[in-house]
């Protein structure tokens, strides 16, 4: 991309800001978690301008049915692609709530910070979380706990989904939560596999510095995307939060394997071109999670 074109993209993207961000944040005022259209329009219109195009296969959780989403993470980018499907929150680390601009982005996303080095913080995110089930919301928890490369799945970890006990505590009545488990893989870019090599381009994880990976992901092309919703794991008052979590694990790990060797149907969700029926939408390295 030319410096020409990456100036009027963001250009646009700023100008997408300035026209959605400040009556969203009247609205989140005023509306509370009703206040759903911005955030959608802002991470699709990022979507849009920098050429990343979105499928999705398997069956999300109904409009306005609560749900605790357990999704893997690869990159920043995770969190635009996810959050332009639906009107949902994520769980973040409290560092985040420091770091310019995309502190102001996840206030409007409503994000919820966990500080894990204070303890008895898991508890009071736990909380939170859990009364936004209890309303209806949808609630995203990448459950490894940080981004991985892309080749390969790391554990899930548990504590947080307790999050789902603690919305059966607070709404009366509640007999269960529903916890949807989410794959996420960057199989193709310029229309063909991403291989190891260029996994950096995309995944964002360890000590990589910022700088030339945007530069990398500017520069690479445009980029497809599968979302796959897994079958919906209940969570009811004497389930085992350990073995809900390893479930939801192993549904991950297998729609990673699915998009990795093409199995499934897709559904053209955002982009300007739909993925045919049948391609075969993984490469190489992600058949090994």
């Amino acid at each position: 991309m030319s410096r020409v074109g990456l100036t009027v993209r963001v250009a646009a993207l700023a100008l997408a800001f300035l026209a959605l961000g400040p009556p969203h944040w009247v609205a989140m005022r005023l509306l509370g978690r009703r206040s759903t259209a911005a955030p959608l329009l802002f991470h699709r219109t990022f979507l849009w301008l920098f050429s990343v195009r979105v499928t999705q296969s398997g069956t999300p959780p109904e409009p306005g049915e609560a749900a605790l989403v357990l999704a893997n993470h690869v990159s920043w980018l995770d969190i635009v692609v996810i959050g332009s499907l639906r009107p949902l929150s994520f769980v973040a680390k409290s560092e985040i709530a420091g770091w310019p601009v995309i502190s102001l982005l996840a206030a409007l996303q409503r994000t919820i910070y966990i500080d894990r080095q204070r303890r008895g913080a898991t508890a009071t995110v736990s909380a939170t979380m859990g009364h936004r089930l209890a309303e209806g919301e949808l609630v995203v928890l990448f459950a490894e706990g940080t981004t991985g490369d892309g080749n390969r799945l790391l554990p899930f970890r548990s504590a947080l989904v307790g999050a789902a006990r603690a919305a059966l505590q607070a709404e009366a009545g509640r007999g269960r939560v529903r916890l949807q488990p989410l794959a996420i893989a960057y199989p193709r870019r310029n229309g063909l596999p991403v291989v190891r090599s260029e996994r950096s381009e995309i995944a964002w994880y360890g000590d990589m510095e910022l700088a030339p990976h945007l530069a990398a992901f500017v520069n690479g092309g445009p980029i497809d995307v599968h979302v796959a919703w897994g079958q919906p794991i209940v969570f009811e008052a004497t389930t085992d939060r350990k073995a809900a979590t390893a479930a939801a694990e192993a549904e991950v790990r297998a729609a990673l394997q699915g998009i990795a060797t093409g199995r499934g149907e897709t559904r053209p969700t955002l982009g300007p071109r739909p993925a045919a029926p049948g391609l075969d939408l993984g490469g190489p390295e992600i058949a090994a999670v």
